[in-house]
């Protein structure tokens, strides 16, 4: 059995309970490999006071839920998380959780590295940052897209 789960929300998540629950009635789980990505202080030079993040809903959900599929076609996983934050968020707070379960560790680690790294560049999201100078929007990086490409 497989179980994939994507939710975008304001509130912020806990790791230990999200992880034990996919751990749950999976004796088979060999390897939990966990990402949290969370708000710099400093982008580009400039003291980021708070980011905000929009999403389009149900496409959103719908593009990350294919992104789980693509990775379950290419590693035996047994479970994958992600959950992402939107809304106003201040320095240091956590903005995304991918979470990957499978019998093994290289297995997990590579499917959660293809998740977040997929997420980057095809979720659809947009992301404004407030700064001394004021608000701006956040460009794709180009590490971003370089670090999509090994997977091509």
């Amino acid at each position: 059995m497989s179980l994939s789960e994507v939710r975008i929300q304001t509130e912020d998540f806990d790791l230990s309970t999200e992880v034990a629950r996919l751990r749950a009635d999976y004796p088979k789980v060999g390897g939990v490999v966990t990402f949290v990505g969370t708000v710099r202080d400093l982008n580009e030079g400039a003291t980021v006071s708070e980011m905000e993040l929009e999403h389009y809903p149900g496409m959103t959900e719908q593009a990350i839920s294919d992104i789980i599929d693509k990775a379950k076609q290419r590693w035996p996983i047994f479970s994958a998380l992600v959950i992402h934050r939107v809304g106003p968020l201040k320095p240091k707070e956590q903005i995304v959780l991918v979470a990957v379960t499978s019998a093994h560790r290289g297995e997990a680690f590579a499917a959660s590295e293809f998740i977040i790294d997929y997420l980057k560049t095809e979720a659809p999201f947009w992301k404004k940052e407030q700064t001394p100078e004021g608000a701006r929007w956040v460009d794709a990086r180009v590490s971003d897209d370089q670090a999509l490409n090994k997977w091509l």
